[in-house]
């Protein structure tokens, strides 16, 4: 599902689009999200101007190894088995985090919580480090891990706006769209 918008104030605006990439299983299981960002952003970076990965699951090979983690052994199905070279070797090939290589990337805010059992916040922050020491910008990356919260994120009403206003501050920031410091907008 694509969702298109757009934000007009005076003559600064822009148009953003949010892509559901990955929901409750509605579209069937080879539907992949926060994967899909990673590899986009690995292949044609020069699309985007900021980029959103939320809990991404992007360390494909080192999970989908280790049957110890509770959604691995089911996920095989979809992923296929590493421990067999021909689902390894094609995993490799697109998984995030084996991909990130020496160019330009937009700005990139990735997301984690630290209680997470579906993605463990070590893939995403693996993923930034790797990121951090490869490209070959001055984009913002920044990578928030949640020490309270699991896959969706910390609960309650509040906790929820406040997060919202730190992505919203970030694609604001992204865009150039903040004032620098001690000026004012009328």
């Amino acid at each position: 599902m694509l969702i298109g918008c757009s934000y007009q104030r005076g003559d600064h605006g822009f148009i953003y689009a949010i892509a559901h990439i990955r929901g409750g299983g509605e579209m069937g299981r080879q539907c992949a999200g926060g994967l899909l960002i990673g590899a986009v952003l690995n292949m044609r970076p020069d699309l985007f101007k900021a980029a959103i990965a939320g809990v991404p699951f992007v360390d494909v090979v080192t999970t989908m190894l280790d049957p110890t983690i509770p959604l691995t052994t089911s996920e095989w199905e979809e992923w296929g088995d590493p421990w067999k070279e021909e689902f390894y070797f094609y995993m490799k090939s697109y998984s995030p985090v084996d991909n990130v290589k020496v160019q330009y990337y937009p700005n990139i805010l990735v997301t984690a919580g630290l209680n997470d059992p579906r993605v463990m916040y070590s893939e995403p922050a693996k993923f930034v480090a790797k990121l951090r020491d490869l490209k070959i910008d001055d984009n913002i990356l920044l990578f928030k891990c949640e020490l309270g919260a699991g896959h969706f994120s910390k609960s309650g009403r509040f906790e929820k706006l406040q997060e919202d206003a730190f992505i919203y501050t970030f694609i604001l920031k992204a865009l150039n769209m903040i004032p620098a410091s001690g000026s004012r907008q009328s």
